[in-house]
Parts: structure tokens; sequence; C-alpha cells
């Protein structure tokens, strides 16, 4: 069976609102993020489980094929998740190469959570990944918020305020660049 090729923000897109914010093993078993798995754990299921999904069934039968699919996946990752990647070996400029605790488990059919686990033995650094907490659009005060958070949100969007000192400034950018990045929180 092939698997539908997917890019990395819609995949996550996806994945965020099936399984509203929980993350799952291979074989199906849900986990709540807030209770049972922590957040650094989270990035590490989301980035396997992500990648999973962009392979097909002959991908996982050769784990150095995985790992050459793992590399170019990663090439589009961002923030934490590309975080992961430099941490794993799946960057050119990664100082480590544990890779094949990734592809060879993979081929194995191994259920994300073990993966991890292996991936937390060989480089606890992987548990240090945290997702930041996420600001909603549609009910945040943006005058409220911190100039450091209204500069995460044009990052997000892949925008920069070239020439914005003032906070005010921050928020006319962000404001007029709503209808295209968030039209629902338009005021």
């Amino acid at each position: 069976m092939q698997r539908e090729k997917a890019s990395w923000s819609s995949l996550m897109e996806r994945r965020e609102k099936e399984h509203d914010g929980r993350v799952s093993s291979a074989d199906g078993v849900y986990f709540d993020s807030v209770r049972s798995v922590s957040r650094a754990k989270r990035i590490c299921f989301n980035v396997v489980d992500v990648f999973r999904q962009t392979l097909s069934e002959d991908d996982t039968k050769n784990f150095k094929t995985i790992e050459d699919r793992f590399r170019v996946w990663c090439k589009g990752a961002k923030g934490k998740e590309n975080r992961f990647c430099y941490y794993v070996g799946g960057l050119e400029e990664s100082a480590t190469g544990i890779l094949n605790e990734l592809s060879k488990p993979l081929t194995n059919a191994f259920p994300t959570e073990k993966i991890c686990e292996k991936l937390k033995k060989k480089d606890a650094q992987i548990c240090d990944l945290r997702y930041e907490k996420q600001i909603d659009l549609e009910t945040v005060d943006l005058k409220k918020l911190k100039v450091r958070d209204l500069r995460k949100i044009l990052s997000g969007w892949d925008e920069t305020c070239d020439g914005c000192i003032e906070k005010d400034e921050y928020i006319r950018k962000i404001e007029s660049l709503m209808p295209k990045y968030a039209p629902k929180a338009e005021l």
C-alpha cells in the first residue's frame, strides 16, 4: 500500500486536528500529551509519527532508504523539529549520527514510544526539546504580548518587520498580515 506523500506542515496540521493535541504510538494507542507523555517526548513522537506517514511500504524494508528519506525530510523541518533532526543526525551540519537508532527500529515496525526511548538513551538532549506555548490569535490582545512574542508570530509566518523598533510597529505589521495568515483572527 502506497502512503500519501505530504508536506511537513500539512501533516502536522492534520495530526493536531485529528488527535486534539494527543500523540499516538504506532499501534494506535493514544496518550494525552499533557498527562502521560512529557512535552519533550511529544516532539519525538510527532517527528517520528509524521515521518513514518511519509514512508511507503517499500521504503520501510531498507534502513538505508529510511535514513536517506529522513535526511531529505529534515530539510523542510523548522523550529524544534529541525533541532530534533540536528540531534539525530538528519542534517548535513549535525555533529552526531544516531540516525540508525531511528531507521532500524522503523524497519522492524517498532512503536513510536520505543523508538523515542532508544533515542533518549543515546542522546539526552532530545529530551530538552520542548514545544513552546502557541498563541491563539483569535483571543489574544496583541498589546499585552511582549515584543519577543510578536516577533515569534512574525517568524512563524516567515515574515519580518524591517525597521520596527516600537511595539506598536510590530502590532501594526501583524494586524496588516492577519488577513493573509490568520483570517479567522481578524479584528
